[in-house]
């Protein structure tokens, strides 16, 4: 058993809030007093982006980390948020899945450079929109699956297919992967679709849906365009309400305990 906790953030389905999600859970358990470090796995690089980290500071790279022999800590750069830092990405990592298809152990790669996470920390991994090679590295490397999704009307089918990946990679590489939660995103309660989709949530997967459900927020969709995440850009926003009270459930499902604590 390690001494951090690992969680990939995945869903193959784009535009579900994803990279929101990575950056400001981050950011909301950081300003909790836990130490976290961010992975970016999407060959966007958003996360990157979106914690303030210009294309010319990314010198070493996820791909760095998965295809040489860099370490964690070579990788590894702070943000301006304290006990937040990031593993960045660039399009580099786009080519992964072929530059990594001859690899001995080729879906254990992140798992052996994980192993050096910081003791008493919390790996955030931000998966690509894919259920390629990274998202299969992600799922072996982490202890669980934070599921963000959409309060749209195809979300729960998108969901099985994530489910069996899941599912699939537990019976070969990694039997303690689980299933974290299931987040609502983009929540509009003025619209009945929503409502149906959140009921509709908890009636197939129950205590799995995580209480907080995030709105759909202005001021969650500017902040990454000002590169920081809404707890930073607009601390009393409704959004950083939101991830902040998600933090909080999320850190008591790890059964966490802050720093100062």
């Amino acid at each position: 058993m390690s001494d951090h906790n690992i969680v990939a953030i995945a869903n193959q389905k784009g535009g579900v809030g994803k990279t929101t999600t990575a950056i400001n859970l981050g950011a909301a358990l950081a300003e909790a007093g836990y130490p976290v470090l961010l992975v970016d796995l999407d060959p966007q690089g958003n996360a990157s982006t979106g914690l303030g980290i210009d294309s010319d500071k990314r010198d070493l790279t996820v791909y760095d980390l998965l295809a040489g022999q860099h370490s964690l800590q070579d990788c590894a750069v702070a943000t301006s948020i304290e006990n937040l830092g990031i593993v960045p990405a660039t399009p580099d990592l786009s080519s992964a899945d072929v530059d990594l298809a001859q690899a001995q152990d080729r879906t254990r790669l992140l798992r052996r450079k994980l192993e050096a996470a910081p003791s008493g920390s919390i790996v955030l991994i931000d998966c690509p929109p894919a259920l390629g090679l990274l998202t299969v590295n992600a799922m072996v490397a982490a202890d669980a699956v934070l599921v963000p999704l959409q309060a749209e009307f195809y979300a729960l089918e998108g969901l099985s297919q994530l489910l069996t990946t899941v599912r699939e990679v537990r019976q070969t590489a990694n039997p303690a992967l689980r299933i974290n939660g299931v987040l609502l995103t983009m929540s509009d309660y003025r619209n009945n679709l929503a409502q149906q989709v959140e009921a509709d949530a908890r009636a197939t997967l129950g205590e799995l849906v995580y209480p907080t459900v995030i709105p759909r927020n202005v001021r969650v969709s500017e902040a990454p365009s000002h590169a920081k995440p809404v707890l930073s850009y607009d601390p009393s926003s409704k959004g950083s309400a939101a991830y902040r009270q998600f933090a909080a459930e999320f850190a008591a499902r790890l059964k966490l305990v802050p720093e100062e604590a």
